[in-house]
């Protein structure tokens, strides 16, 4: 009967296609649509950069200084004006009107410590929010700064080996797919819990509130079927529309990554592929599973209470940044999973996950975090059957 339940109810939201939308199509374009976008945004924005032409202001009776500027390959320079100025107050009034986009204001003892040796300075002004600004500044004064510094080693008869008594080697001992672990791990746990809850959502309050609505569900509860049979069969409906919204999100990030040349390092693609394989899957849904079930647990009883479909949206609606929130801790350096997060549901997720990405999961831990799981989502399930079984809630 559970069966029964459950194909009669999987062919009414097959035929909805406003939770197709929701389930299939919009998980597994998401991220190719977005990513492609960052990426064309991005290129395009960089380049416009690279070849902006951009007004550089000086405030400068240096001769050394000019001389300096003057030796400035014409590649790192760019397209660029140049603006002179008498003195600050005009220069800083040029900086502020967008007037110059870059602007160095040259101590007047710049000259007199040059000769003598001794630290000198110049500022420079530019504003960050502008695209390349802050890269082209700073490309600039280390040229200055690099070229003053090989001149003065040379009129003192020195190299820059004669000044490094010591060279120091970092030695990074995290492997790539720990590295892609800690600072990408979070983004498919992020993943899945937002979609699994979005995919739930609609069939949950379609397949209860929905049913209320057109008043179908007290037909379905004069057929001679237990109750908890038919609330079984409906929740499994919600589970696979959670589980397949997951997926097929999944899917849109892998068809981002393979097609989209999002990814350009060879290497770091292989492991990419080497993560995504069979056993990490199993590893993932084996706790994405009991956390859909949860969802599901969560959203049945609100669609059983609620007298609409916008109310039991309203209602369920906010709950996906709840949810959602504790999948950010993720992203949070710092944070693994142990003994206490293991016992936390829905950041244990987040966390198993990524440790398993990294390939660092202390199994011991993922058993842990799967049941703590199970039992928070047979929890929810049994408040379900206990509002279901409730006379006031069906009864619209």
């Amino acid at each position: 009967m559970i069966w029964t339940v459950f194909k009669k109810e999987l062919l009414d939201t097959l035929r909805d296609r406003r939770t197709l939308m929701t389930m299939l199509v919009i998980p597994m374009l998401m991220f190719p649509i977005i990513l492609s976008m960052f990426v064309s945004v991005s290129s395009y924005f960089e380049e416009t950069a690279a070849s902006k032409s951009i007004r550089i202001g000086l405030l400068s009776t240096s001769p050394i200084f000019t001389q300096q500027f003057s030796e400035i390959p014409n590649e790192m320079l760019g397209n660029h004006e140049l603006v002179f100025y008498t003195d600050s107050t005009s220069l800083l009034k040029g900086i502020s009107n967008k007037q110059v986009d870059i602007a160095f204001n040259v101590s007047s003892t710049y000259d007199k410590n040059i000769v003598s040796k001794i630290p000198t300075s110049f500022t420079v002004f530019y504003d960050v929010t502008e695209v390349g600004m802050d890269e082209r500044a700073k490309q600039i004064s280390s040229f200055i700064e690099k070229q003053a510094q090989e001149k003065r080693l040379s009129e003192l008869q020195l190299t820059m080996e004669k000044i490094t008594p010591l060279k120091i080697e970092y030695v990074n001992t995290a492997s790539p797919q720990q590295m892609i672990g800690e600072f990408g791990g979070a983004i498919l746990p992020y993943l899945f819990i937002a979609f699994g809850f979005i995919g739930c959502m609609y069939p949950a309050i379609d397949l209860f509130t929905g049913e209320k609505e057109r008043g179908t569900i007290e037909t379905l509860l004069t057929a001679p079927v237990q109750r908890w049979k038919i609330l079984i069969g409906k929740m499994l409906v919600v589970i696979l529309s959670g589980l397949t919204a997951s997926t097929f999100a999944l899917i849109g990030l892998w068809i981002s990554i393979e097609f989209l040349d999002i990814v350009k390092d060879p290497s770091i693609l292989a492991i990419i592929h080497d993560i995504l394989s069979p056993f990490f899957l199993m590893g993932m849904f084996g706790l994405l599973i009991p956390l859909t079930v949860f969802f599901a647990g969560v959203m049945v009883p609100i669609a059983i209470y609620a007298k609409s479909f916008k109310e039991a949206q309203s209602i369920i609606t906010p709950l996906n940044i709840v949810m959602v929130l504790p999948a950010m801790v993720g992203f949070f350096p710092g944070i693994g999973l142990d003994f206490v997060t293991a016992c936390v549901p829905v950041v244990n997720v987040v966390l198993a996950s990524k440790e398993l990405i990294a390939g660092t999961l202390d199994w011991g831990y993922y058993l842990i975090s799967f049941c703590v799981m199970v039992i928070i989502a047979s929890i929810a399930v049994l408040i379900s059957f206990r509002q279901f079984g409730k006379e006031g809630n069906i009864i619209s």
